[in-house]
């Protein structure tokens, strides 16, 4: 299949720095394999959504030379689909009701048995977990190398479906790659840990497992990462080259100076686009 890459922002906010390296980044990959590049808004948890943003951002993306390849998928509007894979893993008896408070899991610590630790509260309604097994997911990542996870040990029973019926990012995540023929994956060095219960889920599903490159992640000098940093103020796409020209230097590719624009710069970065210069030792780097 041709290389298929996708941008992927969750709407909290306006975009800034460490997502502006994930877009690059995902953007140099795609267009470097003489791919699409397509763009997800992973907006299925309003209660962390800041209002606006999801339009903000999309709005601010073209200032930077970054322009889809395809309509831009809501995943607000793809609960059918979440609910068709959720009752997937019920008919295979994947999942699990589980009543446990916070509380509760403070003291006891994660699932890790397949079953609810509670009795059943026919008054509230369950979240529901994965029955994880205690296998080492492998996978090879493009940047980071070698990769190996136990899931259970490292998950246990994570959440598919929240009290509140809302779906976790693990599921909609591998739904909707799937959806949009993801063949590469190019993010930040975050969601490395997640990747294990996603092939997983993959598997069980019956889905493809696309190739994995996850960049390092921007860092505050405090070691925070930008998107949780009160130094994360947001870039400006009315004055889009000083952050489009820092985010092509933290990845380490040669940042042309004599660039007039946005177009510009992405276009010349492109021509001398070296994903072996992009750092990978620790997966975080301050700035």
């Amino acid at each position: 299949m041709d290389y298929r890459g996708r941008f992927a922002p969750s709407p909290t906010g306006q975009l800034h720095f460490g997502s502006l390296v994930a877009a690059v980044g995902s953007w140099l990959c795609a267009r470097h394999a003489g791919g699409k590049w397509l763009l997800r808004m992973e907006d299925i948890d309003p209660p962390r959504e800041v209002p606006g943003s999801a339009n903000a951002i999309l709005a601010a993306l073209p200032a930077f030379g970054l322009v889809a390849d395809e309509p831009v998928q809501l995943q607000s509007q793809r609960k059918a689909a979440y609910d068709d894979a959720f009752a997937r893993l019920r008919r295979i008896g994947a999942v699990f009701p589980c009543w446990c408070s916070r509380s509760e899991l403070a003291a006891s610590g994660p699932h890790r048995d397949g079953r609810c630790a509670s009795a059943p509260d026919p008054g509230r309604e369950p979240a529901w977990r994965l029955h994880t097994p205690d296998i080492d997911i492998a996978f090879d990542d493009a940047l980071q190398g070698p990769q190996r996870q136990n899931l259970r040990e490292s998950a246990g029973d994570f959440v598919i479906r929240r009290v509140e019926g809302l779906y976790s990012y693990q599921l909609a995540c591998v739904v909707d790659d799937a959806y949009q023929g993801i063949t590469d994956v190019v993010r930040g060095c975050d969601l490395l840990d997640s990747t294990p219960r996603q092939i997983h889920l993959q598997r069980l599903l019956g889905l493809p497992t696309p190739r994995y490159l996850h960049l390092p992640l921007a860092l505050d000098a405090q070691g925070r990462k930008l998107s949780k940093s009160t130094q994360d103020l947001p870039v400006d796409p009315a004055d889009p080259l000083p952050a489009l020209r820092g985010a092509l230097g933290f990845l380490g590719q040669l940042v042309p100076a004599d660039a007039a624009d946005a177009p510009e710069v992405l276009a010349a970065a492109l021509s001398r686009f070296d994903p072996t210069h992009m750092r990978q030792r620790s997966g975080c780097f301050v700035i």
